[in-house]
């Protein structure tokens, strides 16, 4: 099977079954889509769900987060992972939101890139969910799961794989694939002990034919198998 012929097999399948994946993250604008995606980084999305409603009350908008302190908003997100620098980070987004964007989200990766607490990941999460733009955010799920699969070639960095997902990817579809993935490597294609027996996608998975072979009697080398 050619690479792009697993990617047809992988999308397709993904179109049927899970058409309409979407973020787990709880917001109801860019601002918060934001503050929930620098709160998510290392952080599972249940944790940050369960800490953001407190938090989007007692700073509405950029303009009050602006005029707060990192350890007033340390206190809303101190059972976060790394609450310290995420305060900072935060109140530090909103001063540069309303210092550089009139209080507004940009919707490029440039301008996205120059806000505190905002890196490349975060920055095509919000180009993806908050604007529909065709980006592929890489997190560890997705990092995984191209791998595994078969959709990338032992990429070493976050961005080896997004250009490689880029290149095969249709744009129309990227936004999306970026769910699909995360949500596959969340539930299904998991670190320590993917659930194969359950995965639509084993038939074309790299790493499932692997594990089959190996179960036939095929000697495998374990390196050679993603984590």
């Amino acid at each position: 099977m050619t690479k792009k012929e697993r990617y047809k097999k992988v999308l397709d399948w993904f179109i049927e079954n899970a058409e309409s994946a979407e973020t787990e993250l709880h917001y109801q604008n860019d601002y918060q889509l934001l503050v929930a995606v620098i709160l998510s980084a290392q952080c599972t999305d249940r944790r940050v769900n369960m800490v953001t409603p407190a938090l989007f009350e007692a700073f509405p908008t950029p303009d009050v987060m602006a005029v707060s302190t990192p350890e007033a908003v340390f206190e809303y997100i101190k059972s976060c992972s790394y609450p310290n620098n995420k305060a900072k980070n935060l109140v530090g987004m909103a001063k540069k939101l309303l210092s550089d964007f009139g209080g507004e989200v940009p919707n490029d990766i440039d301008s996205l890139l120059t806000i505190p607490g905002v890196g490349r990941k975060t920055a095509n999460v919000m180009l993806a969910v908050a604007f529909n733009k065709p980006a592929m955010p890489v997190d560890t799920h997705v990092f995984r799961v191209a791998n595994r699969i078969g959709l990338t070639d032992n990429s070493k960095t976050p961005l080896e794989t997004e250009r490689e997902l880029v290149k095969y990817i249709p744009a129309e579809l990227l936004s999306k694939a970026h769910h699909w993935l995360i949500l596959h490597g969340r539930y299904i294609c998991v670190a320590r002990r993917p659930k194969c027996e359950i995965c639509g996608l084993s038939p074309w998975c790299k790493y499932y034919k692997k594990k089959r072979g190996g179960l036939s009697g095929v000697t495998i080398n374990p390196s050679s198998i993603s984590p």
